[in-house]
């Protein structure tokens, strides 16, 4: 019989097996998530300052090396400034990783990369890349438990939100600067607030609404070493109206405003109740649950506990089948899992190792480190992800990569991997209609055999 807590740790974690203090239930589950953040305890991000300094000295050594001779001091200086940066993103995707296999917290850590999908900045520039992937850590981490205001607010006003979609570049016409220097407005900003992070695409705004909150939105920028910054000389004067509401008032307090009310809207509630029953449970999900999941959230003052408590709680929730595809990131840390590989090992690799054992795999399976397509982030559907070339990689690496990274312990016996990454659902069918135990017994090598496991149809699904 296949046990409800394992399909809990398939469909809302980060995979099996269930260590010591994982949960086994959704109340145990929400109430991991209302507590202490296990990962970050374990594996403890830099801290937002020291990811500043370090966009400030890239920005400071890109202005001295323009117009510089291809070979100068200042450009060979600015090379070695981006590959801090580009080291300081590999080790954001390293902490997500090593969380993810040692903290009990799965459902906390599937949630943070929920959200900074939600939230997806695309790095505009190569030293952009370590503060974009740390928004993760500064501002998707400290409220996935708590309410939608305040995640919706911190992800907004992070300094990589802002780079992305070049908030800088926006000034009110008619204010001081708009006047003397004749630039204008820019809408990125504002679409992608209510297009993709609150109300959803075509719910009832207009254009006029875009443009009037483009201009309540004037003034915030980012400051190199400092972060996030506001200038009153860019700001539209007066007050502006956003879906029948005005707002005016000075510095931070209107846009801070705008953006709660945003977030208590219903066709936020009903976007976001949506978009986290397709992540978890199903591409079509049911609209009754939708809408209690909706309502939860409204009633709870966009608090976000009491709308994952609907979601765990459905009679849909623990049963099978599995559904959803796994992601390459997922399937990644799962197999890592699977292997006994912990979150040491993987912060201890080399930066060749780990960029040809995991980094570019991912990249090859389709999901490059944090750097989707669009700003909408990754597609949701399982053909999306099971297509022949994506396959193919994910069938190379497990058949390849397993035994390179226990080349020292040995790989562990194809049976170990099976329990392990598989528990109680090896009960469904491995492929060729035969149940995975029978299909490893086939297996002509060790490393064939454990291949296997974590190429077959079951393995690969949540």
């Amino acid at each position: 019989m296949i046990d409800p807590a394992e399909i809990a740790a398939f469909r809302f974690g980060t995979g099996l097996p269930l260590g010591q203090g994982a949960p086994r239930n959704p109340r145990a589950m929400l109430a991991l998530l209302a507590g202490p953040d296990a990962g970050l305890a374990l594996w403890p991000a830099p801290p937002p300052q020291e990811v500043l300094d370090l966009h400030a000295r890239c920005a400071a050594g890109r202005r001295l090396a323009r117009g510089t001779p291809p070979r100068s001091a200042e450009r060979k200086a600015f090379a070695l400034l981006v590959k801090e940066v580009l080291a300081q993103q590999t080790l954001f995707l390293k902490l997500q990783i090593a969380r993810a296999i040692d903290s009990p917290d799965g459902f906390r850590e599937r949630l943070v990369r929920f959200w900074g999908d939600h939230f997806t900045t695309l790095a505009r520039l190569r030293d952009h890349r370590g503060l974009t992937a740390s928004r993760f850590d500064h501002a998707i981490r400290p409220h996935v438990g708590g309410r939608f205001i305040d995640l919706l607010q911190a992800a907004e006003l992070h300094p990589s939100m802002l780079l992305a979609l070049d908030q800088m570049a926006s000034v009110g016409p008619n204010s001081r600067i708009g006047q003397r220097k004749g630039v204008g407005l820019n809408e990125n900003l504002a679409r992608e607030m209510m297009e993709l992070h609150t109300l959803g695409v075509g719910t009832g705004y207009s254009q006029d609404d875009v443009r009037q909150l483009a201009e309540l939105l004037t003034g915030l920028g980012v400051r190199e070493g400092e972060g996030l910054a506001f200038t009153p000389g860019r700001v539209e004067p007066g007050a502006e109206i956003v879906l029948g509401q005005s707002y005016a008032g000075e510095g931070l307090a209107p846009i801070l405003q705008v953006m709660a009310d945003l977030a208590r809207r219903p066709e936020t509630a009903r976007h976001l109740a949506r978009k986290l029953a397709v992540h978890f449970l199903s591409d079509t999900p049911d609209e009754g649950l939708v809408d209690r999941m909706a309502t939860a959230y409204l009633d709870a003052d966009t608090a976000m506990r009491p709308m994952l408590r609907v979601l765990l709680t459905d009679p849909s929730a623990l049963r099978p089948p599995l559904r959803k595809a796994r992601q390459p990131f997922d399937f990644l840390v799962a197999s890592l899992r699977a292997l006994g590989v912990t979150g040491a090992e993987v912060m201890a690799l080399g930066p060749k190792p780990f960029r040809r054992m995991i980094r570019e795999p991912l990249a090859v399976m389709g999901q490059d480190w944090d750097a989707p397509r669009g700003p909408d982030g990754w597609p949701e559907s399982a053909e999306s992800w099971i297509t022949p070339q994506g396959l193919a990689a994910r069938i190379g690496w497990a058949m390849d990569v397993p035994g390179r990274l226990r080349r020292e312990t040995g790989l562990p016996p194809a049976e170990q991997v099976l329990a392990q990454g598989l528990g109680t659902l090896t009960a469904m069918q491995g492929g060729d209609g035969l149940p995975l135990p029978a299909l490893i017994r086939r297996a002509e090598t060790p490393r064939e055999a454990v291949g296997i496991v974590l190429a077959s149809p079951v393995f690969n699904r949540r």
